[in-house]
């Protein structure tokens, strides 16, 4: 994919503010701190597009950006930040869930996982949840660099056993800019297959 332009569009918390026009669009999301920004950076060649902050759990609205006029990258708000309060959780939640479940451009959900760690209780849930929904579904396993080479196979082993799904796993790195290939091949097969859907 050549990107020839990349822009924030808005920061939305509720269907009125979401962009209209039917583009298609590609949601991310993960437990924060799992490297989602620096992923959607990379994706787009771009610095600082996706901002990356020191302080996990700052996404709290749906951040649209519109790429080559075409498509767009939803970030949606991390999970399972435990200094956010119970009430903002569940605020976030609803959020999340609205977008998911009535959002018509929507092509595909990405979830983030550490293929560090075996996928924790809130990743499984997610996992869980995100399968009930009528969207095709990936799994991206961040921070591939920070294990050895013949680690990665067992660690996506891992993550499929914790997750109980068949659904295919990309092991990636940001930071290596490994695996963006793969990701974008899954999201141009997507848009070669899509029907454009007209909104007022």
């Amino acid at each position: 994919m050549i990107i020839h332009s990349s822009t924030f569009e808005i920061s939305a918390v509720r269907p009125s503010q979401w962009p209209t026009g039917g583009l298609p669009e590609f949601a991310f999301l993960g437990r924060s701190n799992v490297g989602k920004s620096t992923l959607l950076n990379r994706l787009l060649n771009r610095k600082s597009l996706a901002r990356v902050s020191a302080q996990p759990g700052k996404t709290r609205q749906i951040n649209f950006y519109q790429i080559n006029e075409q498509f767009r990258f939803v970030d949606l708000p991390g999970y399972g930040y435990a200094a956010v309060s119970k009430k903002e959780r569940a605020q976030f939640a609803a959020m999340i869930d609205r977008y998911l479940i009535d959002r018509e451009p929507l092509l595909r959900i990405a979830q983030l996982v550490d293929i560090r760690h075996a996928p924790s209780k809130d990743d499984v849930e997610v996992h869980a949840g995100l399968r009930t929904l009528d969207v095709p579904l990936i799994v991206i396993a961040t921070k591939a660099d920070k294990i050895g080479k013949s680690q990665i196979d067992a660690h996506v082993r891992q993550i499929r056993k914790g997750l109980q799904t068949d659904v295919r796993i990309l092991p990636v790195s940001a930071e290596k800019r490994t695996g963006l290939e793969e990701i974008w091949a899954i999201l141009e097969a997507d848009l070669d297959n899509v029907v454009p859907i007209e909104e007022p």
